[in-house]
């Protein structure tokens, strides 16, 4: 029984934490406070999000043009009012939390996403005691192809019971944990916020039917862990429809967040239940500073891998995972968004033992234009699918963006330093063959 109630306590304060972190703060009500990586928007109104589709539409067009099967990163903090997303994410981690509150209830506490499965006769019992719903409404939300088939019910089961396609989400309640009464999921989710998240949708459907029409692969980025569930969520809407026959829509995926690994293991989960192509980024991340000062001020856990190296475990591991997935089903793809060389070796090393060819075109390498020469060359040389990520807008914020490689990889400058000195050594190599110029 301590243990029980240890593991309760426990839950219920890392539950007022996730509450913190997706609450909203003045005081970074701007986002842009120690960013060092792409641009944040902030904006007020929905004409501005539609500026910006055109230009992301514009970008769509010029990758076509620019080379085969190749991508155009989105933000969708440009396509949705940040507000807006924190909001929604706020909503999806408060459902998140009643999940793990009554996974708790039943001793599984701590046990990975897809370990953790509410049995569903105790889980009815719950909510007609708690008043969400009666028994007999619980078992017509569990009665479809798959739900509670199998007698329990795991995350994926339980989100799906808010599907915007399902239109369920309007009468769903929850226990607030101050007050222990019931509220609305979607209590502060108005008629303005569900008109928001139509647009955003809608936005995305453009810019992935002009991306199908013109060859084009969509990677969205990820931003800001208090903005993730929001912008992971559109995204897993958009692959649903149009990831169907092949990956055209890519999630992102940032390794320097402890929940990384669960976030990736559960969507590629999910891709497999609907029967659609799981398509990733995976990058080590770009928010440390300002992630770190935000969980500081608000005072909730530092939602950042404690150590460099707990980061590279973490992005190996989440590789790992994909990569094991693509030799399975070949319905996945990873784009290895790094400068990091050891993570690059890994990659090939997994990809020789899995029996993953480049031909197969299921794994890509990306590096940012001007940098890390001596990986992507070399990498394109042996037919390996490499692109150069392509920065753009004005100088004072690029530059911050680009300065950020200096922060988040380790030993950056003894890198530049080698590319320069292998570029001189080819410069002399050629001066000596009478070669300088071919």
């Amino acid at each position: 029984l301590s243990s029980r109630t240890s593991a309760a306590e426990k839950e219920m304060g890392g539950a007022e934490q996730r509450e913190k972190q997706h609450r909203a703060h003045r005081g970074l009500g701007d986002h842009h406070g120690g960013v060092t990586g792409a641009h944040t928007y902030f904006h007020a109104d929905e004409a501005k999000c539609d500026q910006h589709m055109e230009t992301f539409l514009r970008c769509i067009d010029a990758s076509s043009g620019s080379s085969e099967d190749g991508f155009s990163a989105i933000k969708l903090t440009a396509l949705a009012r940040p507000q807006f997303l924190v909001r929604f994410s706020e909503v999806l981690v408060k459902w998140r939390r009643f999940f793990n509150q009554m996974a708790t209830e039943q001793g599984q506490a701590g046990r990975a996403v897809l370990d953790t499965k509410l049995e569903l006769e105790k889980l009815q019992e719950v909510l007609a005691n708690l008043g969400v719903a009666s028994k007999a409404e619980s078992q017509q939300w569990f009665t479809g192809e798959s739900l509670g088939t199998s007698g329990t019910v795991d995350l994926l089961d339980w989100n799906s019971l808010f599907d915007s396609r399902t239109k369920l989400a309007r009468p769903l309640l929850v226990p607030n944990r101050k007050t222990g009464q019931l509220e609305p999921l979607f209590l502060h989710f108005g008629e303005e916020e569900e008109l928001q998240l139509k647009r955003v949708l809608q936005r995305m459907d453009v810019l992935a039917k002009r991306a199908v029409e013109k060859g084009v692969r969509l990677m969205v980025d990820a931003e800001q862990s208090y903005f993730q569930p929001a912008i992971s969520r559109l995204t897993v809407e958009t692959q649903r429809c149009f990831n169907r026959s092949r990956p055209i829509i890519y999630n992102t995926y940032q390794c320097y967040l402890r929940e990384a690994f669960n976030n990736v293991t559960g969507d590629v989960e999910l891709s497999r239940r609907e029967r659609w192509h799981f398509g990733a980024k995976l990058v080590r991340g770009a928010y440390m500073e300002q992630e770190r000062e935000r969980a500081a001020q608000m005072g909730y856990e530092d939602p950042i891998n404690p150590t460099y190296e707990k980061t590279n475990e973490m992005y190996h591991r989440c590789l790992d995972y994909v990569l094991e997935e693509i030799r399975h089903s070949r319905k996945a793809s990873v784009m290895v968004a790094t400068h990091n060389e050891d993570t690059v070796k890994f990659t090939l090393r997994r990809m020789r033992e899995l029996g993953i060819h480049p031909s197969d075109k299921k794994v890509c390498f990306g590096q940012l234009l001007g940098m890390c020469d001596q990986i992507t060359f070399p990498l394109g040389q042996a037919g390996f699918p490499v692109y150069k990520y392509v920065p753009y807008g004005p100088v004072n914020e690029v530059l911050p963006y680009l300065s950020r490689r200096a922060q988040e990889n380790r030993g950056f400058m003894q890198r530049a330093n080698r590319e320069r000195d292998l570029l001189w050594q080819e410069v002399k190599r050629r001066l000596l063959t009478g070669n300088l110029f071919s």
